[in-house]
């Protein structure tokens, strides 16, 4: 991902569409700070994320994301940043990571740029087992096109 030049990142709308477009460290956490300026409600980041505010506070009381601020209200106030780590995250999630590893991952990224070779391992194995995955699904792809074709009497 680090390899790829600015000009490329900008265009690839899913890299874009995790906030590593503007942010491509390989720490996928934005370090610019008008990325922290607050701007989103709960309900909006809910309805961009698709996550429930549930899922959202969950995900700071593990540590997940950082503390998020507080309007003077008390409600909560949400950053680009905090929604560019909401979005890889979720693309992690899809892909099965389990929260552990998630943590895993956020607590490296917190520890500073020392920490490039274990984050990276962590996706490694994570990309092997989405590989795995997606190869077995093809495969089981495989045999229910067979049978649709057997019950289309095509075979």
């Amino acid at each position: 991902m680090s390899a790829l030049p600015a000009v490329e990142l900008a265009l690839d709308p899913v890299l874009n569409s995790c906030g590593l477009a503007d942010y491509h460290t390989p720490t996928a956490f934005p370090t610019d700070p008008a990325a922290h300026q607050l701007r989103h409600t709960i309900s909006e980041v809910a309805t961009r994320t698709g996550l429930t505010a549930h899922t959202l506070r969950w995900y700071e009381r593990i540590g997940l994301l950082d503390p998020v601020d507080r309007s003077h209200a008390g409600r909560r106030l949400y950053s680009d940043g905090d929604l560019n780590r909401l979005a890889f995250l979720s693309r992690l999630r899809l892909t099965g990571m389990p929260v552990a590893d998630m943590l895993r991952y956020v607590e490296l990224a917190r520890e500073g740029d020392h920490t490039f070779d274990e984050r990276r391992e962590l996706l490694v194995a994570h990309r092997d087992g989405v590989r795995q995955k997606i190869a077995d699904l093809h495969a089981t792809l495989a045999v229910i096109d067979h049978k649709i074709d057997l019950y289309s009497g095509k075979k």
